[in-house]
């Protein structure tokens, strides 16, 4: 459609093609009416003639009425095309954010990461996402799948110790030592997490396929079934007096059993726990190891427990869960435990690491055999094998598993010749390895693997460096941990989390205006049938990857008062500003009451389920 400028022009300005004056001027005198034969070339020229002043007025009507329809005036004064002024031929690169109204405002707009750790300090509490199928996630909601992290309401402003999580039950200890359960098979008619366990200071939690195992901050390792009415009928401890007033008396109506080793020696006690669908491993404080049957429904037959030729026929008398120490390992002083399904991970001191129990799927790091599908004593990994021909020394630090998958980290150096001082004569690579099941992207590699025996090195977390302005050097990136699930994981790293711009801030750790609190990086890969990766969508992920913040609300506020190209900008880079888990500090946190507390984020993979929840 022509617009009435377009229309005013075409019909005020444009002269008459030349044809058409050519036609017009000869017509307009008489001929001799003895010779008034109409010439064949000048009645064609009159003929276009008309039907072009035909077209010229329809494309006239028509546009007057469409601009009186619309209200705009038909005639009007013609002008040339306005120059832009002066400035609006300035190039605007970004317009000038809004004025800070704070220094703690001042860091929020300089770093996307930093309001993320300002927020989570502000308002403590637990995200949680993925299936919903046994109300775990979202306890008060009929929802299938919770796609993207949410807060559970119910622990707004609470600190917690721990969390496990499964897709039908979870349980997670406050910041005073009780138990909280909740899930469809804990009870089917409670939505909101109950306390259970109580005045026993629980410090740790591991589940199993039916049970609870929590440890204390004495060493005590307790045992209870999942299912509330199981805890309300079944057997129950001797009464015990508690020093916290109507406390003994509660924790007396639970059916739990105490699983601690009997034969500790003076000051041992146990430090740690973890936990697959039926079995269980205790770490002590002098680096020995225990296992027993931590699940009702069927006793370990894989190797899982580490004693060799232990089954249910040749178990000796007494309980069935009853601990056995791993004798193999005497000599060994551990330092980490990891459970997975069915099979077992431990590492020592001297940076050796054991597997033992189903390799079906490779997970212990040796070649399947179908003859001897599971190695039920402890089996040293040929770790240093991984760095042939490298002169490199290699050393494991941690192991983790989960499902049927296993990670082991180990740090790898070799002399360095042109290093300055003696204290840095060794460059410290960080690597991790994984094996094991990877059908659903689990192993973090990239590769979709049935199978994988031998551990292959996960790119993502390997061979990383940074720059630690206060050392003044470069320094390896660790892991800091990891979080495996079922067949989905998560990974914290131990970067620099924080950015302090002036000297006199980096030696009092005091804050100035410009300086940033990042976070650290943490990312999930894996299976995402349930939405467990928080992506918001479900396919899977078979290397690692971030998400996107877990407060969405706060980032859109953030942006508010910016317009423009900065706020184009800013929508341009929306998708850069990832989550980032906070680490532990000490701070004040009004929504305690003005507390001063030592807490950080911590992420929890489980069976389907993510969390990130506050921890002291």
């Amino acid at each position: 459609m022509l617009s009435t400028r377009c229309l005013s022009r075409a019909t005020s300005r444009a002269p008459h093609p030349p044809q058409f004056t050519r036609a017009i001027t000869r017509h307009s005198r008489p001929l001799p009416r003895a010779r008034a034969i109409p010439h064949p070339y000048a009645q064609r020229r009159q003929q276009h003639f008309v039907r072009s002043v035909a077209t010229v007025t329809v494309l006239f009507a028509t546009g007057a009425t469409w601009q009186w329809m619309n209200g705009n005036k038909i005639f009007g004064e013609v002008h040339a095309e306005e120059p832009p002024s002066q400035e609006e031929q300035n190039l605007k690169f970004e317009e000038q954010r809004r004025q800070a109204l704070s220094e703690e405002d001042n860091r929020n707009i300089i770093s996307s990461q930093h309001l993320q750790v300002q927020k989570s300090w502000e308002n403590p509490g637990v995200y949680a996402w993925g299936s919903n199928s046994g109300r775990v996630v979202a306890p008060d909601s009929q929802e299938t799948f919770i796609k993207t992290p949410r807060r559970i309401p119910f622990f707004d402003n609470i600190l917690l110790r721990d969390i496990k999580l499964d897709r039908n039950f979870a349980a997670a200890i406050d910041e005073h030592g009780d138990l909280l359960q909740w899930g469809v098979a804990f009870a089917k008619d409670v939505t909101q997490p109950t306390r259970t366990l109580q005045g026993k200071n629980l410090k740790s939690l591991a589940i199993s396929r039916d049970r609870i195992i929590a440890l204390s901050s004495s060493g005590d390792v307790y045992s209870l079934p999942v299912s509330r009415e199981e805890q309300m009928t079944g057997p129950k401890p001797p009464a015990s007096s508690s020093w916290i007033p109507f406390w003994g008396s509660t924790t007396n109506n639970i059916s739990y059993r105490i699983r601690t080793p009997e034969n500790l020696s003076r000051g041992e006690k146990v430090t740690s726990i973890s936990s697959g669908l039926e079995h269980a491993l205790m770490l002590t404080s002098s680096g020995r190891v225990f296992s027993f049957a931590s699940g009702s429904q069927d006793f370990p037959s894989r190797g899982q427990l580490g004693v060799p030729g232990l089954t249910w026929e040749s178990r000796p008398q007494g309980a069935f869960d009853m601990a056995h120490e791993i004798l193999t390992l005497k000599g060994f002083p551990i330092t980490h435990i990891a459970t997975g399904d069915n099979h077992s991970l431990v590492s020592d001191a001297a940076g050796r690491a054991f597997s033992f129990g189903d390799n079906s799927s490779g997970q212990l790091g040796f070649e399947f055999d179908a003859e001897a599908a599971h190695i039920d004593a402890p089996s040293l990994l040929p770790t240093q094998r991984l760095y042939a021909g490298s002169a490199q020394q290699a050393a494991v630090t941690n192991v983790f598993a989960g499902g049927n998958t296993s990670f082991l980290t180990i740090e790898a150096a070799k002399p360095n010749p042109t290093a300055p001082t003696p204290s840095q004569t060794t460059r410290v690579q960080a690597d991790t390895w994984a094996f094991g099941f990877g059908l659903t992207g689990q192993l973090a590699t990239g590769r979709w693997t049935h199978t994988q025996a031998t551990p292959v090195k996960v790119p993502t977390f390997s061979g990383l460096f940074e720059y630690d302005e206060p050392a003044n050097r470069v320094i390896p990136i660790r892991l800091a941990y990891m979080s495996i699930g079922t067949t989905h994981a998560a990974a914290v790293l131990d970067n620099v989390a924080s950015v302090a711009v002036s000297p006199a801030a980096r030696k009092s750790h005091a804050l100035t205006p410009n300086d940033t609190n990042w976070g650290r990086d943490i990312v999930f890969w894996g299976n995402n049938e349930f939405y467990q990766l928080g992506t918001g969508k479900r396919s899977n992920a078979p290397t690692p990857t971030y998400i996107n913040p877990l407060d969405q609300k706060a980032e859109d506020e953030r942006s508010a008062g910016i317009t423009g190209v900065a706020k184009a900008k800013r929508d341009r880079e929306k998708e850069m500003h990832r989550f980032q888990i906070t680490p532990k500090q000490r701070v004040k946190v009004a929504a305690l009451g003005g507390r001063t507390v030592d807490m950080e984020q911590k992420v929890e993979c489980g069976r389907g389920v993510s969390a990130v929840y506050s921890a002291v």
